[in-house]
């Protein structure tokens, strides 16, 4: 099916009233999402579930009109050369619209709403997202300029867990932020924030950005996700004294989000051994978090892991924390609880007195001490790969 110019026009022009049907959904703060399938199919997700409403537009054109008016509500235009668009709503809202041909069966309309007040810390372990004692670990792991990279599928809350991490940062640290659709919404009191600009004569990639924000004096980097070249800047960035970043990525694991790291690495064209790759993400990354969506809709913490070295030619990985089954009346419910493994940061948590009681009592203090930067050696590194690596942390 391909709309017509005409049809595309009137829908805009013919705005008053359209958001009618979904007015209600758009308003109602206990949803996460809205998804229009067509003018008779609008579903929502709340509490993780995705619920079939009763909401209804006329026909296809109501429809229109209602695209019509939230893409006029951004300063954008309908376009059947780009039949794909993604914008933020004025509420902060992301949009995601498609049109046909590329929507086989009609206009489709993804609207991903976010809470009014952003969750912090505090808030996951209210939700048990996450336990006391991981959420200790994180909280003083930000403090003591640790990298952290969040990992998980689609929709399985790693921007949400970004936004309530980033919460942590010191109040008097200037913040960065780099998304494609800025959504983060920081307390602080010095935030510098940059959205791309997808298209047109002035268009901004995602990498460009990460390339202007290290030159913008940033204490913190934060960059909403990493999905191409950028994360080969980013690398370098957090490999050159732009300590304390922090990322999301899509992966399934902790090993697969590394793994994934590689590729986009490799795709910002330049011909790099895996080896010196795999050497920047070691020398960058310290934690990895791991998020997942459970069978019941709960977004959760799965996984902290630390990555530790090179053994040969792959990433070492210790994991901190694990999820557990609890058992009990509700199937997959988990808990967040320590392997027993002492994280090599602890050291410099210690060292720079930002270590939270409960953590103290689950990784006592270490009177002998090492290396403040909780990885190994310069000397470990270069007799295991050969290459020796510039660690900006040890000094």
């Amino acid at each position: 099916m391909i709309v017509a110019p005409s049809t595309l026009r009137a829908a805009e022009s013919g705005a008053a009233g359209a958001l009618q049907p979904i007015a209600p959904l758009l308003h109602d703060t206990s949803l996460t999402e809205i998804m229009i399938n067509g003018p008779d199919a609008i579903f929502v997700e709340r509490d993780g579930r995705v619920l079939l409403t009763d909401r209804r537009f006329a026909d296809e054109n109501h429809l229109l009109s209602a695209i019509g008016a939230l893409v006029a509500s951004v300063g954008r235009r309908m376009d059947l050369s780009d039949p794909v668009l993604e914008a933020r709503l004025p509420d902060g809202s992301r949009l995601t619209i498609v049109l046909p041909p590329v929507a086989v069966d009609g206009p489709m309309v993804t609207i991903r709403k976010f809470a009014t007040s952003p969750y912090g810390i505090d808030d996951l372990i209210r939700f048990g997202s996450l336990s006391v004692e991981a959420a200790g670990f994180l909280r003083a792991s930000i403090q003591a300029r640790a990298n952290l990279l969040i990992s998980g599928g689609s929709s399985s809350g790693k921007t949400t867990l970004l936004n309530a991490l980033a919460t942590c940062i010191p109040n008097d640290e200037r913040i960065v932020t780099i998304e494609e659709a800025a959504e983060l919404r920081l307390p602080q009191g010095h935030v510098c924030r940059l959205e791309c600009i997808p298209a047109g004569e002035k268009m901004m990639t995602l990498r460009q950005l990460v390339r202007h924000a290290v030159r913008m004096r940033p204490d913190r980097l934060v960059v909403g996700e990493v999905r191409g070249g950028e994360a080969l800047d980013m690398l370098q960035a957090m490999n050159t004294g732009h300590d304390g970043a922090m990322s999301t990525i899509h992966a399934n694991s902790p090993r697969d989000a590394l793994s994934r790291l590689e590729t986009l690495v490799l795709m910002a064209g330049l011909d790099l051994p895996v080896r010196a790759i795999r050497q920047q993400i070691r020398g960058a990354i310290n934690l990895v978090v791991h998020v997942g969506r459970l069978a019941d809709g709960r977004r959760k913490v799965l996984s902290i892991a630390e990555l530790t070295g090179l053994d040969d030619q792959t990433i070492a990985l210790q994991e901190l924390f694990l999820s557990e089954a609890t058992g009990g009346v509700a199937a997959g419910r988990t808990r967040l609880t320590p392997t027993g493994i002492r994280p090599q940061i602890m050291d410099k948590i210690y060292q720079l007195g930002v270590a939270a009681p409960e953590l103290g009592r689950l990784y006592p203090k270490n009177s002998a001490g090492i290396a403040v930067s909780g990885r190994r050696t310069t000397t470990a590194v270069q007799d295991e790969g050969g290459v020796p690596a510039r660690d900006r942390r040890q000094s």
